[in-house]
């Protein structure tokens, strides 16, 4: 199975490269900024964390790879959802990051929460997972 142009993009994300064309569709998300990564696609929040925006198509072990690097570098990331594919493809990214870093002494954890985005002019609800860096003792 060849990969999608959306896995190429992500995987290019958790290697610290980064992608300059937009998604087509996902343009209309709240921030404007162009995707880096795909499906899995980078933002910045205001709060300092690097944005994933998780698609139902988004390889969870790729988004996996995307924040654990996010993490390696800034301590904290943000992933977005909306839809209970998307959101599943998410948990079980955190999840396999969560493995992926356990390797390196570093602990995971995420809080979810509920954030409105604006697509096509009309209101949408996602599913926000702040991740937080946790060095193990």
């Amino acid at each position: 199975m060849k990969p999608s142009e959306d896995d190429v993009r992500l995987e290019a994300r958790a290697a610290g490269s980064s992608g300059s064309q937009p998604e087509p569709g996902n343009e209309r998300q709240v921030r404007r900024v162009p995707p880096a990564a795909g499906s899995a696609r980078p933002d910045h929040a205001p709060s300092g964390a690097e944005v994933l925006k998780v698609s139902t198509r988004s390889r969870p072990s790729a988004v996996a790879g995307a924040i654990a690097g996010v993490i390696r570098e800034s301590g904290i990331a943000e992933v977005q959802s909306i839809g209970a594919g998307a959101t599943n493809q998410a948990i079980k990214a955190v999840a396999i990051a969560r493995s992926y870093l356990s390797e390196e002494g570093i602990d995971i954890y995420c809080v979810p929460s509920f954030i409105d985005v604006a697509i096509d002019e009309e209101e949408r609800t996602a599913i926000k997972l702040v991740i937080h860096r946790r060095d193990k003792i």
